[in-house]
């Protein structure tokens, strides 16, 4: 039986990082194996702002069931067709942008269950998850392990992240800095004092419920602060910053570098 989306909920209720890689402007099947083999956590497909097409996305999900290793999609919304179509690609979980109600996850939440309990209809490559298609067995081997991230980007979002958190689908909660600081005005100054106490009012929402806070691109500076679900960057940020150092090292080798700075998240 395939468990990537259990085992990932495994590793995040410890307190141990778990670290993966976001592909927004380039995403490939065997980018799995990559991320695998970097001993990365899991991996998340961009939809909300990559241009991937459907098969190149389902393609990326059989990888990683067949590889046993954790992909996940983020949505272009949180509306049911949109929830329902990711689904049947075949990811074991969803990354929900711009979530700033309750509402919005009862309308996930129906996507995702089988009925009576809500409005799935299944199909396509999703259906590979299971050796049958008896309810119970999409219930207990599917939907309870499903993995849920709505990410907060705006001050809507800040103000009902209470709800949010606590709300039964979620497994963590996630940010989406860049975003966030646009909505409350203060783009893109990360030091800024209302941006500083939303995230600190989402992470407190997220500790409250014992749920983890899903952040990057700063692994490091993020761990001091507490922080343990985390993403390294998009695999075009990682690229450009390893052949930088590389580049550079090589032009000046008595002056070696180690890493470059990532630009700010999207």
């Amino acid at each position: 039986m395939l468990t990537t989306g259990r085992e990932l909920k495994q590793k995040l209720a410890t307190d141990e990082p778990v670290v993966g890689l976001m592909a927004t402007d380039h995403a490939w099947p065997f980018l799995v194996e990559i991320c695998q083999k970097s001993g990365l956590d899991y991996l998340v497909i961009d939809s909300e702002h990559g241009d991937f097409s459907d098969e190149l996305v389902s393609h990326i999900c059989q990888i990683g069931r067949l590889a046993n290793f954790p992909v996940l999609v983020r949505t272009i919304s949180c509306e049911m067709s949109i929830v329902r179509r990711v689904i049947d690609l075949g990811p074991c979980g969803i990354l929900v942008p711009s979530v700033e109600s309750t509402t919005q996850l009862d309308e996930v939440e129906q996507a995702i269950c089988m009925p009576p309990r809500g409005r799935r209809r299944p199909g396509g490559m999703g259906n590979y998850w299971l050796p049958n298609f008896h309810y119970q067995t999409w219930k207990s081997e599917f939907e309870d392990h499903f993995i849920v991230i709505p990410q907060i980007e705006s001050q809507t979002g800040v103000e009902n992240v209470d709800a949010i958190a606590a709300h039964p689908i979620v497994t963590a909660l996630g940010l989406g800095p860049y975003d966030l600081s646009a909505d409350l005005g203060c783009c893109w100054d990360p030091e800024h004092e209302d941006f500083t106490n939303a995230l600190a009012t989402v992470k407190s929402a997220a500790d409250a419920v014992n749920k983890k806070v899903w952040a990057g691109c700063d692994g490091p500076a993020l761990r001091k602060q507490g922080y343990t679900f985390l993403w390294i960057g998009t695999a075009t940020s990682v690229l450009t910053g390893a052949l930088t150092v590389a580049v550079e090292n090589i032009r000046h080798p008595d002056n070696q570098t180690t890493s470059t700075q990532n630009p700010p998240p999207a």
